[in-house]
């Protein structure tokens, strides 16, 4: 009976243990291939949020670098697209909420912050200019004797513009003052046989070295014309007193150095030379031109200072990018072109208008000196 038990015994073991490795197979499974693919998925986003992210957020704090650091190789190129880093900045915000990346999604909210804080300004006017301005620019016929106008600045690539096309945008939008960059005496001449004279009767441009010159137009004579008002080491600026209203106000046609390869300090130079007409205080002025630098280049902010303002800016607007027009591939992104007002002055109704020949659109804004 006792052999019969272990026996027994034995066989019911060797059952169990014989048993347990075909339950163990039965109950695997394989890994599905569905289910690896959405962690590779959340890994990829990841990594792309991640990168956004830093980019949008060093691209962003450029903005904030020194003058002197900014004219460093290629980064006034970076700074010059700053407003375009905030939507970067969202990419990389969508990416990490998806991907479930919390430093990343903190990182670009940073970006995206202090981006805004900078650009909201454009788009917020606490002293929009006054309706009688807008009427006094809206008749048929310009009144030349108030103190509103309708401006324009326009740099008409080495005299390669559309000289007719300028003309009807002066007659149509009816400017008072035109301040034109990179002119030349062909495209003068042309200016001239298109009617601008009509409009704009008086002039006075200027040439450095014979080629390409600035130039103003108005509508009423130009006071003690100059051919450079601030002695730059980038081009003649010429300058010409308006009377606005009974105030006497210098407008001035600027034309800096491009931020290229060879010229980044000289880019820099030709912005300090336009600082210091801040120190001219028993003059008003309106400067109106292609500055190749926008409102995030330190040195631009360093022009203005607290004496004068950037018109588009003022005016609430919003952005003002007009350049480039001739590139079919990449979308103006940069607002080189400025009006820069003097204090107590105010600017609105913003336009910028593209132009054939040029790889500029052209800028208008009107003023209210009073």
């Amino acid at each position: 009976m006792a052999k019969a038990r272990s026996t027994t015994t034995g066989a019911s073991v060797r059952a169990r243990a014989t048993s347990k490795p075909r339950s163990a197979k039965a109950t695997a499974r394989p890994v599905s291939k569905s289910a690896v693919r959405p962690r590779k998925r959340h890994h990829l986003l990841g990594f792309l949020a991640a990168i956004f992210a830093l980019l949008a957020l060093a691209g962003t704090a450029a903005r904030a670098l020194p003058a002197d650091l900014q004219e460093l190789p290629f980064v006034p190129i970076v700074v010059s697209a700053t407003p375009w880093f905030m939507l970067l900045g969202l990419i990389a915000l969508l990416l990490a909420i998806v991907s479930r990346r919390i430093l990343a999604a903190l990182i670009a909210a940073a970006a995206i912050a202090c981006n805004g804080y900078w650009q909201y300004p454009f788009f917020y006017s606490a002293d929009p200019l006054s309706q009688a301005a807008q009427n006094a620019v809206a008749v048929a016929s310009p009144n030349t004797s108030d103190a509103y106008a309708r401006v324009m600045t326009f740099n008409v690539y080495k005299g390669q513009a559309d000289p007719q096309a300028i003309v009807e945008l002066v007659r149509d939008q009816r400017v008072e003052v035109l301040a034109l960059q990179e002119t030349t005496e062909d495209f003068v001449k042309k200016l001239n046989e298109a009617g601008i004279e009509h409009y704009l009767p008086y002039a006075q441009v200027s040439s450095s070295d014979g080629v390409f010159g600035n130039g103003l137009w108005s509508a009423t004579p130009l006071a003690d014309p100059a051919d450079d008002d601030v002695n730059s080491s980038a081009s003649f600026m010429p300058g010409g007193t308006v009377d606005m209203g009974g105030q006497q106000i210098r407008f001035i046609s600027v034309h800096t150095t491009a931020p290229v390869p060879g010229y980044w300090r000289q880019w820099k130079r030709s912005l300090d030379e336009l600082g210091l007409m801040r120190r001219h205080t028993d003059t008003r002025y309106i400067f109106m031109g292609d500055f190749n630098a926008t409102y995030d280049h330190t040195p631009f902010r360093d022009f203005l200072g607290d004496r004068f303002v950037d018109a588009a800016r003022e005016s609430g607007h919003g952005f003002t990018f007009s350049w480039p027009t001739n590139r079919a591939t990449v979308p103006m992104f940069a607002g080189i072109d400025h009006v820069v007002l003097d204090q107590g002055m105010k600017a609105g109704q913003c336009k910028v208008v593209k132009v054939e020949g040029s790889d500029h659109a052209a800028l208008l804004v009107t003023v209210a000196v009073g």
